[in-house]
């Protein structure tokens, strides 16, 4: 859900209590540059968290924006994903914690990091650079211990009251209602046996979710009755044997370090309390309980859904998770059964699990000796996301394949890791096909590595060698490394020629092609294209690399000042595009097309090509081409007189150049065109107005300012 600026999670519950905690919160983002809320998992700091900064939100120029550190494993991918948070999809060569720094400094925004306990040294490291050099940047964290930043504040997130305070009550209500309309609390004694609950589980708010979805197989006194059998028990054993991850530990390898005595539970040495605070146990029991309440298959796809970074849907689940036991159908029924329970979350076609859920399950996944088996079948599942991908780059499915890739990145890393260490041709093909998406959604420093460690990592041949090392020159083309690119499209026209891979000559010679126009070479590239061009005929004519071999044609043509054969060539491009349900070089044909009718002195017929460009690129969430169409689009604007709306759009165009890195990009035609029509502009409405309209554009939240551009009407 977006706020005014920024971006922040939906909140798809009822938000209950809270509010000196939310008192002592605002006052602390109101007072203090760094604030971490420490509590043990399952005590609703995510939740305090969100409530607290969408409640401030407005307060902040550049609004509140939410990162979701759970999923990572390490740090490696620590940094991309606080950049994917705030917006920035840099296409430079810059260090990313540089250029992450750079995009901050000026912004007066806050930062959540969500979940960050499991990183605590990197990020506050990352905390220590980004806070020095971004003076207007307050950050609320979420850990379940202090990170030992220097000023940082501590707040501690205590559970929910349960004797004198309706709040832990409220929340059992609440939920119990989510779950069944008809459900409460009116039948005798059932409050009474309710607010036992809410004491035996501490007032912790996970453990009471937990609890309050047993209601379904179990009264309110018979579960008050067995929550309070399992906590008064000797131990508090969090299980009782069965198949299929069941919170036995009959028939498991392995263990979690000594081993248990007879006839115990190796997870109840969670219960230790020389290991586990006592809330801690505490909630380790309630999940346990509500383990045992599952069906031997829900335990089962508890644990086998715990190698999922990402959102998922029931078709993912089935690809990660079926087998033995567990058929495809089995799997949806266990499915529902896991949301009935509270342990999976739905939100419309998609699931999710909580982290502390997640890291039970996985400690069974261990237990049941199933963790590589499971690691293989998330990886299998994403290879074969990738190749469904790459297979429908021309289709008409092709926004939504950018938008899947662009929302499993965490999966799609998490599985090429794997790979690597195990497969690692399958880690040569997958690199090869989700390698373009990844430059085309800004990651391009994870394409340019995945790339090169998989070239690394042994013999490869044939398509996938050329996909990688084509892959590994378009995303330094992005980055302005046009001599790596030169080299890598030499080295892919060398293997594909050797390999007799027509697809492979035409991706070459189409980074081959761009590399030359962006250096001024158009007769060269032009020569090339049409020369690949005749030789592979009997590729189809919308394959994706023939259509971007095309492309090459079109740009060669506008540079060499060809503009009726640039257009014809353009206009045709972009019909067959069309046709073929492809968006990416149907905006590039756009493009080509808003230039030509600017340079051909019909700047009308330019801005209705410019918004057309503008509108697909962002379907695709490509922040590159939105820049390069709104200086287009503005150029256009202003030779129609329009100088504050060209300004206005010159500002915004000038945010998502910030977005990527670049000061401003193009082809060299373009740089004398945006020139000439600034001067228009200027002209038109004076120097201080231009500035005016300029630095309204520039501040604007970009999609706002994306909106405003699109609008047909000129303000003349």
């Amino acid at each position: 859900m977006m706020t005014k600026v920024g971006h922040l999670p939906e909140e798809t519950s009822s938000f209950v209590g809270r509010r000196a905690e939310l008192a002592r919160l605002h006052t602390a983002l109101t007072t203090r540059r760094m604030t971490t809320l420490i509590g043990p998992g399952g005590v609703g700091k995510s939740r305090l968290a969100l409530r607290a900064a969408r409640s401030v939100a407005d307060r902040y120029a550049d609004g509140a924006w939410w990162a979701d550190l759970s999923p990572l494993s390490d740090d490696r991918l620590l940094l991309p994903t606080v950049s994917d948070a705030v917006g920035l999809a840099d296409h430079t060569l810059r260090m990313p914690v540089e250029a992450l720094c750079e995009w901050l400094g000026d912004k007066h925004l806050l930062l959540v990091l969500d979940s960050a306990e499991h990183l605590r040294g990197p990020c506050s490291h990352l905390l220590a650079e980004i806070l020095t050099t971004s003076i207007g940047l307050s950050v609320l964290v979420t850990s379940r211990q202090p990170l030992g930043t220097r000023g940082e504040h501590v707040v501690e997130v205590p559970p929910l009251p349960v004797d004198g305070a309706p709040d832990a009550l409220q929340l059992f209500a609440d939920r119990l209602r989510a779950a069944d309309p008809r459900a409460g609390l009116e039948a005798p004694g059932d409050e009474a046996a309710a607010a036992e609950i809410c004491r035996r589980l501490e007032g912790i708010p996970l453990a009471i979710e937990l609890a309050a979805a047993g209601i379904g197989r179990h009264s309110v006194a018979q579960l008050a009755h067995r929550i309070g059998t399992r906590f008064d028990a000797p131990g508090l054993t969090v299980g009782a044997p069965g198949a299929y991850g069941s919170s036995g530990a009959s028939g498991f390898p392995g263990g979690f370090g000594a081993s248990p005595a007879p006839g115990t539970s190796r997870l109840d040495l969670l219960a230790d309390e020389t290991a586990w605070p006592r809330r801690h146990r505490t909630l380790r029991t309630a999940i346990g309980w509500s383990h045992e309440l599952c069906t031997p298959l829900e335990r089962l796809l508890w644990a086998r859904l715990t190698p999922l970074r990402t959102d998922f849907d029931a078709e993912v689940a089935r690809e990660v998770c079926a087998g033995g036991p567990l058929t495809p159908d089995e799997v949806d029924r266990a499915l529902q059964g896991l949301v009935a329970q509270s342990v999976v979350q739905r939100d419309g076609d998609r699931y999710r699990m909580l982290d502390t859920l997640r890291e039970y399950g996985r400690m069974w996944l261990t237990e049941l000796g199933e963790a590589r088996a499971a690691a293989d079948r998330h990886a299998r599942s994403f290879l074969g996301l990738a190749r469904r991908a790459h297979e429908g780059w021309t289709g008409p499915d092709q926004v939504s394949w950018y938008h899947k890739v662009s929302d499993t990145h965490l999966d799609l890393c998490a599985a090429l890791e794997h790979l690597l260490a195990h497969d690692v041709e399958g880690a040569q093909e997958m690199a090869g096909r989700v390698g373009f998406f990844w430059a085309c959604c800004g990651h391009l420093s994870e394409a340019r590595n995945y790339a090169q460690r998989a070239l690394d990592a042994g013999p490869v041949e044939g398509p996938h060698r050329t996909r990688l090392q084509w892959v590994l020159g378009v995303a330094a083309l992005l980055q302005s490394d046009f001599a790596t690119a030169e080299k890598y499209g030499a080295l892919c026209t060398a293997t594909a020629l050797y390999d007799r891979d027509d697809e492979g000559m035409l991706a070459a010679t189409y980074l081959s092609g761009i590399t030359q126009l962006m250096t001024g070479e158009p007769e060269a590239a032009l020569e090339a294209a049409r020369r690949v061009l005749r030789m592979t005929e009997g590729v189809p004519v919308d394959s994706g690399h023939r259509l971007r071999c095309r492309l090459v044609t079109v740009f060669a043509l506008t540079a060499l000042g060809r503009l009726d054969e640039s257009e014809a060539a353009a206009t045709a491009l972009r019909r067959a595009c069309e046709r073929g349900g492809e968006f990416w070089t149907r905006t590039y044909a756009d493009y080509q097309l808003a230039l030509i009718a600017l340079l051909q002195g019909r700047p009308e017929a330019s801005a209705a090509h410019a918004r057309a460009m503008l509108a697909g690129k962002h379907r695709l969430r490509d922040s590159f081409g939105i820049a390069l169409g709104l200086d287009l689009l503005a150029a256009a604007i202003a030779a129609q007189g329009a100088g504050a709306q060209a300004a206005r759009v010159y500002g915004t165009g000038h945010a998502y150049w910030r977005m990527v890195g670049h000061p401003q990009r193009g082809t060299p035609e373009l740089g004398p065109v945006r020139d000439r029509c600034e001067l228009q502009a200027r002209a038109a409405v004076g120097d201080e107005a231009y500035q005016r309209a300029f630095e309204r554009g520039q501040s604007d939240n970009a999609e706002v300012g994306l909106a405003a551009a699109l609008r047909t009407e000129l303000q003349l």
